[in-house]
């Protein structure tokens, strides 16, 4: 039998065997998803399979371009990567495989594909480099999903809402910035711990209904309650609960986005007080207005006098509203300058002076004190109360009643005693507290850190005020 390399064939090399070896097993190559491909020594690509083409976006010429069949190659950081620094020429000039190196390519339509490549050196029995094998595994997916998870992580944590994860036996996993602001609690102190540490203990029923209607797919929205602080201080806060499902699409635990709504309930119950305040304000007006007829009526000796007499003192009501309506609830600091106490009073009763028979209808006693800035309208609120009532139901709905006030000052503390003498007999005291006395009481106590007491005698009420002299101005 003749040998074939008589005929003057030369003997196979290791890479002719090489890559007869790999056109036998091309077929199985072509059909599998990662791309792949062959250089040769010098970097000239040698094969490749339909994936490397798709990735790619082109067919490379054979045994003419090197190192990598791509149109353009970029490091991940945006940067030109020259094809004779890509992972394949690494692996082959340091003679070492490399695992995961990521790289992107641009096609030729402009599009770009991150990938992690796998270069391996092929060597011949002697050791000597002969060419090379990569793999190239398209990551794209997992970049743009890394990123979507990096946004997402950049909102979270920059939010001034408290946004927590937990699992579905209501252990936190995720702790926010805002969490930690609203909560008191850093995310050390709460990750792997019960929810439940948050919940008042009157309410710790809510949190297994919670998880029961997340383990049902519901989304709770804009669900209204109190949780507790690390201070243990009680905020008020409104939650959003979705469900977080993994892959397959299963309900793994909850996101909770909670709100804190402390300031708008105080604005909706100061908003309450306002439209209630004006009610009272205006129904006192019509009560005082009618008193100021009676009132001028009775001393009034023809019709032009009457009209006089009443035109005087609804003009002094006027002015006298004038020095409350900057203390209209919080609104207080808007009043300013100074005002003399004794002013103050008699600017407020000036109303319901007496007629002209000259009788007294007011007693006023005390040395001069300054009151400044918003104490002016907090003082001309309480004082407004007090004439009212006292026109209304006390001594000044009467020709023979009068008011006496009396002040001084006790070491840090202004005394104020309001006396009503010679009104309607006081059968009992009121079994409820007005509107009026509910406002008076928040100024002195609230905004003025005194006291206010009543005292109900048979001829008239008496009113002691205590208040912090530094609160005045």
């Amino acid at each position: 039998m003749i040998n074939d390399l008589s005929h003057g064939e030369t003997e196979p090399t290791d890479l002719d065997r090489m890559t007869r070896g790999f056109d036998q097993i091309r077929d199985v190559v072509d059909v599998l998803p990662a791309a792949i491909y062959t250089v040769d020594s010098l970097g000239r690509i040698t094969s490749f399979n339909e994936a490397a083409a798709a990735l790619w976006g082109r067919r490379p010429v054979l045994g003419e371009e090197t190192w990598c069949g791509a149109w353009r190659l970029y490091r991940p950081d945006g940067t030109a990567l020259p094809h004779d620094a890509c992972p394949m020429a690494i692996a082959l000039a340091e003679g070492r495989a490399i695992r995961g190196a990521e790289a992107v390519a641009e096609r030729p339509d402009g599009t770009r594909v991150h990938f992690s490549a796998y270069p391996t050196p092929l060597r011949d029995p002697h050791g000597t480099i002969v060419g090379g094998v990569n793999m190239l595994v398209d990551i794209t997916d997992r970049k743009r999903s890394d990123l979507s998870a990096a946004v997402l992580s950049a909102i979270v944590e920059s939010s001034h809402d408290a946004i927590v994860s937990k699992d579905l036996n209501g252990i936190v996993v995720s702790w926010n910035a805002g969490a930690e602001s609203l909560f008191g609690y850093a995310p050390e102190e709460m990750i792997g711990k019960p929810i439940a540490l948050l919940i008042p203990p009157d309410r710790q029923d809510e949190e297994p209904a919670i998880l029961r209607r997340i383990r049902n797919g519901e989304r709770v929205d804009h669900f209204e309650t109190v949780r507790r602080r690390k201070d243990g201080s009680l905020v008020e806060i409104s939650l959003t609960i979705s469900p977080v499902r993994d892959r397959e699409g299963r309900i793994i635990g909850a996101s909770k986005i909670a709100r804190d709504i402390s300031d708008r309930r105080q604005a909706e119950q100061q908003q309450r007080l306002i439209v209630r305040e004006m009610s009272h304000r205006i129904k006192n007006l019509f009560a005082i207005a009618g008193s100021i007829v009676s009132m001028s009526a009775r001393a009034a000796a023809t019709p032009a006098e009457l009209a006089k007499s009443v035109r005087e003192r609804l003009d002094a009501l006027t002015r006298a509203h004038e020095l409350t309506r900057p203390g209209l609830i919080d609104d207080i600091d808007m009043a300013g300058g100074a005002q003399n106490l004794r002013e103050l009073i008699q600017a407020i009763l000036l109303p319901y002076r007496g007629g002209p028979e000259g009788a007294p209808r007011l007693v006023l006693a005390g040395p001069d004190i300054v009151v400044n800035g918003s104490a002016v309208a907090s003082l001309a609120l309480v004082f407004n109360e007090f004439a009212t009532n006292a026109a209304k139901y006390g001594a000044l709905s009467v020709a023979e009643g009068r008011v006496e006030v009396s002040w001084a000052v006790h070491g840090g503390m202004l005394t104020v005693d309001w006396r009503e003498v010679g009104g309607p007999k006081i059968a009992h005291r009121p079994l409820r507290h007005g509107f009026g006395s509910t406002l008076a009481n928040r100024v002195v106590v609230g905004q003025l850190a005194g006291s206010l007491d009543y005292e109900w005698n048979r001829d008239g009420v008496a009113i002691h005020l205590a208040m912090a002299r530094d609160q005045l101005g």
